[in-house]
């Protein structure tokens, strides 16, 4: 089983977007046939047995082994994946375009990075599953609280002329042997948690003073065919 599946095809995101099918898909972290999976989720055999085919049918789900019971074949199925991601690529014709008017301080273009972020790393990850390859990739994810909106501003600023130092340095145009990578900085606001409300980890979320912090982080990314393991 994958850790992470990345969902490229119109379709196939579709399917995993149906309630009952994503359902099925967190139960089956766990092998089950069409009957085990009706008791764990309250639902008829039948139906069960229909969304499991449609998931199947897109590469969601794969038969596990087949169990021979008096006149009838019992079909296991597991999840080909821990958990699933839906690639911006399955909207291509409205996705965001980062290089549609660049503008450091424009949350629309933020999106459209992350999800060109989203777009390549998950082609890499589904070219190196393939390949049985791994792909070179690093990530820092930190939180800051700023006193002001002037502090904000400097340290957006500082953390600009940080990062093109860095790129400056390191960046060879011409090394024949090179790999070229992305590099993807991001500042942005953290939502605030209604009091109470209950987090996916299940802990009730922060009070909403929280929502003055702010995330920023750092991802770089090979560009390299996929499924070829990169150098760091």
């Amino acid at each position: 089983m994958l850790d992470v599946a990345v969902i490229e095809e119109p379709a196939a995101a579709e399917a995993s977007l149906d309630p009952i099918r994503s359902r099925i898909l967190a139960a089956l972290a766990e092998p089950g046939s069409a009957t085990m999976l009706a008791a764990r989720l309250g639902l008829p055999r039948q139906k069960v047995n229909y969304h499991l085919k449609e998931l199947e049918r897109h590469g969601l789900v794969e038969l596990a082994e087949e169990r021979r019971r008096g006149n009838v074949t019992e079909r296991v199925y597991r999840a080909i994946a821990a958990s699933y991601v839906i690639s911006p690529s399955a909207l291509a014709a409205v996705s965001p375009d980062p290089t549609r008017s660049p503008d450091q301080l424009s949350a629309r273009w933020l999106l459209a990075l992350g999800a060109r972020l989203v777009q390549e790393v998950g082609t890499l990850l589904t070219g190196a599953a393939r390949a049985r390859q791994r792909v070179a990739t690093f990530g820092i994810d930190a939180e800051v609280r700023f006193a002001s909106a002037a502090d904000r501003a400097a340290f957006a600023d500082e953390l600009a002329r940080a990062v093109s130092a860095l790129v400056g340095r390191y960046h060879d145009e011409f090394a024949e042997e090179g790999r070229s990578h992305r590099v993807v900085v991001g500042l942005h606001q953290i939502p605030a948690v209604p009091p109470g409300a209950v987090t996916r980890a299940g802990a009730a979320g922060p009070p909403p003073a929280a929502a003055d912090a702010h995330r920023t982080g750092t991802a770089t990314g090979t560009e390299s065919e996929a499924g070829q393991e990169s150098r760091p």
